[in-house]
């Protein structure tokens, strides 16, 4: 289980990854995070976190039939979300490099 202080910061920016290696869905995204260890992300996590991706103009949204039940509204990125993903692959790796050089060490 990752702690929710550690998810904080770093969802969005793997939301922003999903959604940019295919156009995708809310349900979609939720089993895609799990399938990669995001065990614990609740849908009632990921809805909101979308519609604030939206509004900011990271992600364009529009609504396709589904082979069962209502329309399905499907995300993209924008180039405005790509440039934002690329950021947090950045801050991310740089992080991550910081961190783990920390923990290979005898401080």
């Amino acid at each position: 289980m990752i702690p929710s202080q550690m998810l904080k910061g770093t969802l969005e920016g793997c939301i922003l990854k999903v959604i940019d290696a295919k156009e995708t869905y809310g349900y979609e995204i939720s089993e895609t995070l799990k399938f990669y260890g995001f065990d614990d992300i609740s849908e009632g996590t990921i809805y909101p976190m979308l519609l604030r991706l939206e509004k900011n103009g990271l992600i364009s949204a529009r609504k396709l039939d589904s082979p069962v039940g209502p329309k399905r509204k499907y995300f993209s990125l924008t180039d405005n979300g790509k440039n934002e993903l690329n950021n947090f692959i950045d801050n991310w790796n740089e992080l991550s490099n910081a961190v783990n050089t920390l923990f290979e060490r005898d401080v």
